[in-house]
């Protein structure tokens, strides 16, 4: 696949709860390369669009990866496809150590031999990682559990990573450096999905981005379109 080309295609996606409708047939694409992010409040239907592409809940429409539909794909064989999420609430493992966290997202790889240079590229990335090592997951505090969860997600070698709420409960300086984080990643090459309440952070990053209310996309353009957008500025960017 070039870069540029579109990654990620979704099309009428819709995702109920029971006779709740939380996705009402939205539209979007991710091209190879990108950083888009999916902005909105609570309830506008963000994680919602997130589990349906990660195979999580039922959905109806159609989403194609790379070309291939992902109707009916369990959760745990998206890995093998390229498609990692890191959850919402990070999803480690509180009894493992940091370094058999990273080890568990390597089960399903065949090139081994690169293994070890990975190891050293998420320990480049996040260095308090690297000083944890030998930690359990449960005693890290929450920024050093989000580092964590993306450097485990890392490790598995996707070329499509979802993010649901990276920021959640962490502080400014956190939040900051998990940005910063994520926007390098993606230029060494990860294509990312981004799904964020923090409208600025997320748009200071993103290639494109997309605002969902109540289950429907009302705003799409650039990253700098969107942060300068009168709408968005009144409504989640405190303008």
């Amino acid at each position: 696949m070039a870069r540029g080309d579109i990654m990620l295609s979704v099309r009428d996606l819709t995702v109920a709860y029971g006779h709740i409708k939380a996705v009402k047939g939205i539209d979007f694409d991710v091209h190879e390369g990108e950083l888009v992010a999916l902005l909105g409040a609570n309830g506008a239907g963000k994680s919602s669009t997130l589990r349906a592409i990660s195979g999580l809940v039922r959905f109806g429409g159609r989403i194609d990866f790379e070309g291939a539909g992902l109707r009916g794909v369990p959760a745990d064989r998206l890995v093998g496809r390229g498609i990692v999420q890191v959850p919402e609430g990070r999803g480690i493992f509180g009894n493992l150590t940091v370094m058999e966290n990273l080890k568990l997202a390597t089960w399903a790889r065949k090139d081994k031999t690169a293994i070890a240079g990975d190891y050293e590229r998420v320990f480049a990335l996040f260095p308090r990682i690297r000083e944890r090592r030998d930690q359990r997951g449960g005693l890290l505090s929450g920024g050093e559990q989000q580092m964590l969860a993306v450097a485990r997600a890392l490790m598995s070698r996707g070329r499509l990573l979802l993010l649901d709420e990276p920021s959640m409960g962490l502080s400014p300086r956190l939040v900051k450096e998990i940005f910063v984080v994520l926007r390098d990643i993606n230029r060494a090459g990860t294509t990312v999905l981004l799904v964020e309440q923090n409208a600025n952070m997320a748009l200071q990053i993103a290639s494109r981005g997309y605002v969902l209310e109540t289950g429907q996309i009302v705003l799409s353009g650039t990253g700098r379109e969107l942060i300068e957008h009168p709408q968005l500025k009144a409504t989640y960017l405190g303008g």
